[in-house]
């Protein structure tokens, strides 16, 4: 196992605390591939290793997993990952233009980044978001009700080295590393930045109100 002294001790002093929170060390596999993510950038072959070691499964049980989640990324992207739903609603809705105009535009495919190592693109199924079709994400902080050039506005901004500020959620997007180790359970402290729930999410809850809908009481012995 290649990493440098200092970073082996983070990650042993990091992996117990995450084995810590399960029953057993296996369950914990999961977020201790974000953590060696969060160091590298991806999920190198030290760092299957390093996982495998701290669970007591063999290399191959890990990376069986790493290959099935598209979170894990066995190539380095950018400092700022950039998908782009490309699933039915979205891309009905203009995804797969988008899809397009800024693969071409950043001259980059699926899973590549650009030279400087600042942005990588991914064709993403679905980001759970269909209200604000078309979606796109940068390290896992929503884009809603994109557009090609907004699309393309944004990549810049971001090469420029501008804060970006995502539509809901944190009031700026942090790095890919970043965004790995708080997918490995370590919080940032930014959990209640920016709006929470935007106003497609909320539009039925606003009419219910407006109209004085209530739901109904559950039947006896329904409960």
């Amino acid at each position: 196992m290649s990493f440098a002294p200092e970073v082996l001790e983070r990650l042993e002093r990091d992996a117990k605390e995450i084995i810590a929170r399960y029953p057993k060390p296996r369950s914990a596999l999961l977020p201790l591939l974000h953590l060696v993510q969060s160091e590298e950038g991806y999920v190198s072959d030290d760092g299957i290793e390093f996982c495998a070691d701290a669970v007591g499964i063999t290399p191959a049980q890990v990376t069986g997993v790493v290959t099935f989640y598209t979170q894990y990324k066995q190539e380095p992207v950018g400092d700022y990952h950039v998908g782009v739903c490309i699933n039915s609603l979205c891309a009905i809705m203009g995804g797969d233009q988008i899809w397009r105009e800024l693969s071409e535009y950043v001259g980059v495919g699926h899973d590549e980044a650009t030279e400087d190592g600042k942005v990588s693109l991914e064709r993403i199924e679905c980001n759970a978001a269909c209200d604000y079709a078309p979606v796109m994400m940068v390290n896992w902080e929503f884009f809603d009700d994109m557009t090609p050039a907004k699309a393309k506005q944004l990549v810049d901004d971001i090469r420029a080295g501008k804060q970006v500020a995502p539509t809901r959620g944190a009031e700026s997007v942090c790095t890919w590393k970043q965004a790995s180790r708080v997918l490995a359970g370590f919080n940032d402290g930014r959990a209640g930045e920016g709006t929470q729930a935007g106003y497609a999410s909320l539009r039925g809850l606003q009419l219910a109100k407006e109209s004085g809908w209530e739901a109904p009481e559950p039947e006896r012995g329904a409960e």
